[in-house]
This record gives structure tokens, C-alpha cells and sequence, in this order.
């Protein structure tokens, strides 16, 4: 019995810690659960990706019908967007945000199939010998960033991220948080987002900024190493 009481002491803050994003926020207005953001397969019990090879790594969409079922929002280039979780993001992590042109529209289930990704936003923890790794993004509930002007106006899927690692000390620790909103993006530019990637693809399990004991860092470590490709600011 006492076993049973702490392995649950253990496992439900772990549990309770996790969390979706189903909100769209455009311009500081956080639109309804689910409107313009594909339901993902968690969003009864909350648990992450952890497989970076798995098709579950590009959206998280709880079936192929959740493309068809979001609506389309109306995003202006320039614009601040981003996500609203369900609950407080208590774990320790890295966040991003990529977009990808989808085609033949962004309510398709066809969209963001190749390697088309692009990364436009990235927070990475900061480090220094004296504190080690710092998390400023621990317990927020929200994050934002902005739409690049130069990237040219139409359809898109928008997909906002955290790898939480706090468990990311061995293979398929890391806990990835998803979620893909569909947008038509107006009053673009002319820009070429580069470089591109795929989900999958476009992360390894071993990455550095994966695979990583936050709490016993590598003699020599100098700071986070983000996964992934390059930001596009546009």
C-alpha cells in the first residue's frame, strides 16, 4: 500500500503537469478551444509525442478529420499569434514555432506533408557557468511571437511547440507539446522562408538539444543547443 501511495505521489504531478494548446491568439485575442487550432490526440488526457520519428511529431491531430473540422484564420503578416495552453506549463523546456505553406489549403489533410517547414520563433533557456541552464518560460500558460512581414500572404499551417526536459536524460525522454492552427496570412511579402524541414525529419532522438540531463550537464557544456533548423526572421 505504501508503495502504491508513493508511486502516485510521484506520477500525478507528472500527469497534472501536462497540458495542450488549443488556442489560437491573434493580435492579443485568444480565440475558443479546437476553432482554428486541429484537435490533437491528447486533448483528453494531455500526454506528449515522444517518438520525433512518428507522423504524431507534425500536428498531433487526433484523427484525419480534425483538418476539415478547424476553421481558417485571418492573420495579417507582422501580426503577434501564438498559443494558449490548457493548463500552466510547469515543466522546463524549449519552445518554437514553424509554419509551412499548405497546400491545396490549410483544411487539408494534405498540407505540411514535405519538407516545407520553416522555423520563425525560438526560446531556448539560457546558461552561464555560475546558474547552469535557466528556464524563463517555466510556468507560464501562453506564448507569442510574431508573424515574419516578408512571408508571402496565403494558406498555412502554423505549429507551435515546447520539448519539455525535464525527463530528457535518456532516448525518447523528452516530451514534446504540440499543436498545428490554420491560417490565411494577408498583406505578405516576398520573402523565401529558409531553410526548409520535414516532421519528422526534422529533429533526431540524440539531438543535443533533446537528448540532455538538465540537472547534470556534460563537463565542458556552453549552453543550450536548439534543435532543429535555423529561425527565418523575414
Amino acid at each position: 500500500m505504501f508503495y502504491k501511495l508513493v508511486s502516485l505521489a510521484i506520477v500525478l504531478p507528472l500527469v497534472l503537469g501536462h497540458y495542450t494548446f488549443p488556442d489560437l491568439i491573434v493580435n492579443g485575442t485568444t480565440t475558443t478551444d479546437w476553432e482554428y487550432v486541429r484537435m490533437t490526440a491528447n486533448h483528453y488526457d494531455n500526454g506528449p509525442v515522444t517518438d520525433v520519428t512518428s507522423s504524431a511529431i507534425r500536428c498531433y491531430e487526433a484523427d484525419d478529420t480534425q483538418a476539415g473540422l478547424a476553421g481558417i484564420a485571418t492573420v495579417a503578416a507582422g501580426s503577434t499569434v501564438g498559443f494558449k495552453a490548457d493548463n500552466t506549463m510547469g515543466h522546463p523546456g524549449y519552445f518554437s514555432a514553424y509554419m509551412t505553406p499548405a497546400s491545396p489549403s490549410a483544411n487539408s489533410t494534405s498540407a505540411g506533408l514535405g519538407k516545407t517547414w520553416f522555423k520563425i520563433w525560438e526560446w531556448s533557456p539560457s546558461w552561464s557557468a555560475s546558474t547552469g541552464l535557466v528556464f524563463d518560460s517555466l510556468n507560464i500558460n501562453q506564448f507569442t511571437f510574431t508573424i515574419p512581414k516578408n512571408v508571402p500572404s496565403g494558406q498555412y499551417l502554423l505549429r507551435g511547440e515546447q520539448i519539455a526536459l525535464h525527463v530528457a536524460g535518456s532516448a525518447n525522454g523528452a516530451q514534446f507539446y504540440l499543436a498545428c492552427a490554420q491560417i490565411n496570412v494577408v498583406n505578405g511579402g516576398s520573402g523565401t522562408p529558409t531553410p526548409t524541414v520535414s516532421f519528422p525529419g526534422a529533429y533526431s532522438a540524440t539531438d543535443p538539444g533533446i537528448l540532455i540531463n538538465i540537472y547534470v550537464l556534460p563537463t565542458g557544456y556552453s549552453g543550450y543547443q536548439a534543435p532543429g533548423p535555423a529561425v527565418w526572421s523575414g
